[in-house]
């Protein structure tokens, strides 16, 4: 049976069925039965961030992709992943895309998995391991971004179904994000009263990580992956002048190491205070007592200096880690000793109950257990996080485009340049705040504000602070 062996560790030795694991690993591995595939597809697992795939979630992806069809090749193709041809290719189309209706995959999954594959096999041809892919291209002209009729030539792989369109983008309004939080997070009844016995210990930390999301547009990764050091410099900068901080995103944090600054509502950062002050506070203790820092994986050393994280060298000094080289999996395993080398505390912000680091898939595991609370309260919600990072651009686009429109009103100047500075501006401002690499992604949020006018009207206050008050909740009809 091949099996996917994701990254964090990797067998070193093998004893019959039995296999050890050691060794921690940054890329997932194919591997039929405990044993390695391929050596040539485990080194292009490993080259993925190399290749312009570098989060962890997008890893999973790509390497799910390749092991349906390592799958497929195996066991109806009876071939090796270096050996497949263009006729795979479609059987393979209609195995996945003209099954029954129970096991067909949708357009745009399959044109994710040509996608990965196709990257395996441009690795593979440029490094000499296949004469040629499996794949046929074709070149298309395409219209530059920038518009003013430049074009340019793309090389296309002709196994993407050009007739697939983009999912639809899913968001929440602000009224429903409060349902959502107030009786899926925090474990309230519907009309916003205390359930006894129900309520959720770690249901304010849950719930301030939601309000983190969808005032700040983070992806999951880069608010999960945050350093408390960093909240605490954001605390002490703001000092309670602004209404919103200006937070750096290291590079190494974000989405093709582009980096990004984002702004936190200083609210938001009060509640932050508290959450290190108390509950992180007591997760930390536990931490120290039940000797957390062994049940973490492959940790990193550090120690604190000034308020800033240090890490040792080889030649026994200590220099200040470079933030902007840390990757968030790095992150997570960072742990904090003090001068006489016991453990302290994780470096994350946020902590389990014993404190341990939470990974970016518990939360994805918390958001699927609220919206199960909310269905059972009748509330029809199924909130993921990345919802709330669109609900976050529908928004702020929104509220931007809302505020051109009046200054362009006050100008009474409706010419070309004035609907460029109007449409153009936010869109700009929505790029740089989500970290997107084309303002041709941010468009797609564009389609999404025509049938929503609760969303255009709604008031920036309604964003940052209105989340911030427990309003009753009305079932569903």
């Amino acid at each position: 049976m091949i099996t996917l062996l994701e990254a964090g560790v990797r067998p070193a030795a093998e004893s019959g069925s039995t296999a050890t694991w050691s060794r921690t690993v940054r890329a997932p591995a194919i591997l039929p039965d405990g044993a390695p595939y391929a050596p040539h597809l485990d080194r292009c697992l490993a080259d993925l961030p190399l290749n312009g795939v570098r989060s962890q979630h997008s890893l999973r992806s790509y390497a799910y992709d390749l092991l349906v069809w390592v799958r497929f090749l195996d066991e109806a193709r009876s071939k090796t992943v270096w050996q497949a041809t263009r006729e795979d290719v479609d059987a393979y189309h209609r195995a996945r895309r003209d099954d029954e209706a129970a096991n067909r995959v949708s357009a745009a999954s399959w044109n994710r998995a040509v996608a990965a594959l196709d990257k395996l096999y441009r690795w593979a041809a440029e490094d000499g391991i296949i004469a040629r892919t499996p794949f046929t291209y074709r070149d298309v002209w395409r219209r530059m971004p920038s518009g003013r009729g430049r074009t340019i030539t793309c090389t296309r792989n002709q196994a993407y179904e050009r007739a697939a369109k983009r999912s639809d983008v899913k968001f929440i309004t602000i009224e429903d994000y409060r349902r959502f939080r107030d009786v899926g997070l925090k474990g309230l009844a519907v009309d916003a009263s205390e359930r006894p016995g129900a309520r959720d210990r770690n249901g304010s930390r849950n719930a301030l990580f939601a309000d983190l999301l969808i005032t700040t547009g983070l992806r999951l990764e880069e608010a999960s992956s945050l350093f408390a050091v960093e909240i605490e410099e954001a605390i002490r900068t703001n000092a309670g002048r602004d209404k919103q901080v200006a937070f750096r995103l290291q590079a190494a944090l974000t989405k093709g190491y582009k980096g990004r600054t984002i702004r936190i509502p200083a609210s938001l950062l009060v509640r932050l205070r508290s959450y290190l002050e108390v509950e992180r506070a007591n997760a930390v203790g536990k931490f120290r007592a039940r000797g957390g820092a062994k049940r973490m994986t492959a940790t990193i050393t550090g120690s604190m200096a000034d308020g800033r994280i240090e890490i040792a060298r080889k030649d026994g000094t200590r220099a200040p880690l470079r933030l902007e080289t840390v990757t968030p999996d790095e992150r997570r395993r960072l742990v904090i000793y003090g001068s006489d080398g016991t453990p302290i505390e994780p470096a994350a912000l946020w902590l389990s109950e014993v404190g341990l680091p939470i990974a970016p898939n518990t939360w994805e595991v918390t958001f699927t257990r609220a919206s199960r609370r909310c269905q059972a309260a009748g509330l029809a919600y199924d909130v993921h996080p990345h919802q709330l990072r669109h609900s976050f651009a529908v928004h702020m686009l929104a509220l931007l485009i809302r505020q051109r429109f009046g200054e362009a009103h006050k100008d009474q100047d409706l010419t070309g340049a004035a609907y460029r500075r109007l449409l153009g501006d936010p869109l700009q401002q929505v790029q740089r705040l989500l970290g997107h690499s084309s303002i041709a992604t941010t468009y797609i949020y564009l389609d999404h504000l025509a049938g929503c006018q609760d969303t255009v009207d709604a008031a920036v206050d309604e964003l940052l602070s209105g989340i911030e008050v427990s309003q009753p909740v009305r079932a569903a009809a």
